[in-house]
């Protein structure tokens, strides 16, 4: 049986009102216009500029949560460095053992580079450090303007700890000034530690003619040394902080920022230093006129 054809209804399309065609013929290159201006901005140079600065920044902000406000970061070096300063440097012993100081001399990350490196040579009256003559001989080889330490040991008499360091160090000219490592009481008294300190600076200055730095933790510094030393420029180790908070006019010449920092050619970690002054007022302080007298 057949079945009926259901009727369909037809809705009417609306007809175009034209208006396309309308803004078309009376703006006829509107559409290039657009497309011109689109391009023009995506390319611009103000445009990327902004959006990658923008996104660098960010991204930065992202990588330095979590770490210190002790300066930019350093990702070769595995540290952050104070700002402001242009001289770097390290300072080694055996505990860093064989140093590969060519290694040590190409590395940098921008304008960080090691340029000076102050190296152990004794300790008390009998230690001499085994890497000494190697690392003295070895640094200067390659440029890096070096320096030589003596660990003080308070127990000791001082005057004969000075002759013991220079027995063992050839100090010649250009070299940066000795230095002495004081940061411990070893059990005397601080007076008594003093007095054997003033009798190892006074011998070593008069044998060189050169003021000795002092080497010292920024506390030992503050509880022990300041007041008693102040014609003497000092090297301080005070870590991870954006600036070193001594005291207004104390005449320091080192900072130890760090004692973790990651050197090409060391096998472990060390020590990393800023010199408070030019490459031209580090030259100024190195020995000029050494006699051994």
């Amino acid at each position: 049986m057949p079945v009926p054809k259901k009727k369909t209804t037809t809705t009417a399309r609306r007809k175009p009102t034209g208006r396309k065609k309308k803004l078309q013929s009376q703006y006829p290159y509107l559409r290039w216009y657009l497309i011109t201006l689109g391009f023009a901005v995506l390319f611009s140079l103000f445009y990327y500029g902004y959006v990658f600065k923008t996104f660098s920044s960010a991204w930065r902000w992202i990588e330095d949560i979590g770490t210190p406000a002790s300066g930019r970061i350093y990702k070769s070096f595995g540290i952050s460095i104070p700002e402001g300063y242009s001289v770097h440097g390290i300072d080694v012993s055996y505990a860093q053992g064989k140093i590969d100081w060519q290694k040590v001399r190409h590395m940098h990350e921008d304008s960080v580079r090691i340029s000076f490196a102050y190296i152990k040579a004794t300790e008390g009256l009998l230690k001499v450090d085994p890497y000494f003559k190697r690392n003295w001989r070895e640094a200067a080889k390659v440029g890096i303007k070096c320096g030589a330490y003596h660990f003080f040991r308070p127990k000791k008499n001082g005057l004969w700890q000075a002759r013991f360091f220079l027995q063992n160090v050839e100090i010649e000219n250009g070299d940066l000034p000795p230095v002495v490592d004081i940061e411990r009481l070893d059990g005397k008294l601080p007076a008594a530690m003093r007095k054997e300190l003033k009798e190892f600076i006074r011998h070593v200055e008069s044998k060189t003619g050169v003021k000795p730095i002092i080497y010292t933790g920024i506390s030992f510094y503050n509880d022990y040394l300041r007041g008693f030393f102040d014609g003497y420029p000092l090297w301080i180790a005070h870590y991870d902080q954006p600036k070193l908070n001594l005291q207004k006019g104390t005449d320091w010449k080192f900072w130890q920022h760090s004692e973790r920092s990651h050197v090409n050619g060391i096998a472990h970690t060390v020590d990393f230093d800023v010199f408070k002054g030019d490459s031209t007022d580090l030259e100024r302080i190195t020995i000029s006129r050494y006699s051994n007298r």
